[in-house]
């Protein structure tokens, strides 16, 4: 329909702007054929995730009894992906109710940020873990300093440490409002052209991560290349092949690394860059989608981590095998617990079970710290 506005001029009343250029349209980022998979998706991860790190806790705090640093380590990657995996059915619940939040912005910003925290907690930790295993295959200089690092203190100290910094961090980010909030949405695509501080930490935590990469390259490769020059050298020694295959599972933990995180800290570069910047809404939508996607295998982590545990350390899978085994007989043999004295008995048989497996060092931790005990004339007890 035309008319004739107040200025005389003819206009068409009909006339409506383009979608990509209408300043109020909003921009639709979410992505209806992925919202099944994912709920599916991470419900798998929530189950198995808990499952394992369930079980690496119990193995490590009432079986695993050695005191020193690696299990220190361990038992706070195992506490870190266990709060990872809690925050998990609040994401189920996000795309199950077709990517509606119900729960208001204050539970959106607790939930989002417990994940990232663990996440990089988790990550640190590994790091810790290539260092400690570097440092004391390589050896260090000082009555003091050797004492110090071969103890559990300093792991102790460090994670202390990690976790006050961590919620320092982390207070602020869930306190402060933003203002770029929206009602009935979480997890999504947000400009941060007025919130350019949290974009940047985010970016310093990219910068964090390849660090720990670059630790866990050096290290590991270190170990594996000492560890064949061992078997190499010595082939006669009874321990020669277990050498060569520790070395190689050295990398079973940079394998696992690689796969979950550097996809996603790969693109993260990106996808703060854009969040900093006028972006069309097809860049904002192709940025959401693809980060959904990274963070999904940054999430898997937290179902490895525990096969990694029982992978490498030959003490915590023996120990864990051995516990279940008790376990699943005593329910199919009910004489076991007929009186009130049967408590006391199971739990004097898992303590002389697990002093039984741990007397002798397993794996590649057993394995490494004897290497450099002995370097001259490397020797495992079998």
């Amino acid at each position: 329909m035309t008319t004739i506005n107040h200025t005389g001029v003819l206009s068409n009343s009909s006339f409506v702007l383009p979608t990509a250029l209408q300043p109020n349209q909003s921009c639709t980022l979410e992505e209806e054929s992925l919202r099944v998979p994912f709920a599916v998706l991470y419900s798998l991860i929530f189950l198995f995730g808990l499952a394992g790190n369930v079980l690496a806790l119990w193995v490590f705090l009432f079986l695993h009894l050695r005191h020193n640093s690696v299990r220190v380590f361990l038992i706070n990657v195992a506490l870190a992906d266990l709060v990872l995996v809690a925050c998990l059915p609040f994401r189920v619940l996000y795309h199950a109710l077709g990517n509606y939040w119900p729960l208001g912005p204050y539970m959106c910003k607790v939930v989002g940020n417990l994940f990232y925290m663990n996440m990089y907690v988790s990550i640190t930790l590994l790091g810790f873990i290539s260092v400690d295993r570097y440092v004391k295959i390589q050896g260090v200089r000082g009555a003091c300093c050797h004492r110090w690092l071969k103890g559990s203190s300093w792991s102790v100290v460090a994670c202390g440490f990690l976790w006050m910094a961590s919620l320092v961090a982390v207070v602020p980010m869930i306190a402060l409002i933003e203002g770029n909030e929206e009602q009935g949405k979480c997890f999504q695509y947000k400009a941060r052209t007025g919130a350019r501080g949290k974009a940047y930490f985010n970016l310093l935590l990219v910068g964090a991560f390849w660090l720990v990469f670059v630790l866990l390259v050096v290290s590991y490769g270190r170990i594996a290349l000492r560890l064949l020059r061992a078997s190499r050298d010595k082939p006669d020694l009874p321990n020669a092949m277990r050498y060569s295959r520790t070395a190689k599972k050295s990398f079973v933990v940079l394998f696992l690394f690689t796969i979950c995180f550097v996809p996603y800290h790969s693109f993260r570069g990106f996808y703060v860059q854009s969040q900093l910047s006028e972006t069309s809404c097809k860049t904002r939508h192709l940025m959401d989608q693809t980060n959904e996607v990274m963070l999904l295998f940054s999430a898997l982590n937290s179902c490895l981590d525990p096969v990694m545990y029982f992978m490498l350390s030959g003490s915590v899978r023996k120990a864990a095998v051995r516990a279940m085994a008790r376990v699943l007989r005593a329910q199919t043999n009910p004489t076991v617990i007929v009186n009130s004295s049967t408590t006391e008995l199971r739990r004097t048989s898992l303590s002389q079970a697990s002093t039984t497996v741990l007397a002798t060092p397993r794996g590649s931790i057993g394995l490494i710290t004897n290497l450099h005990s002995t370097p001259s004339n490397p020797k495992v007890r079998p």
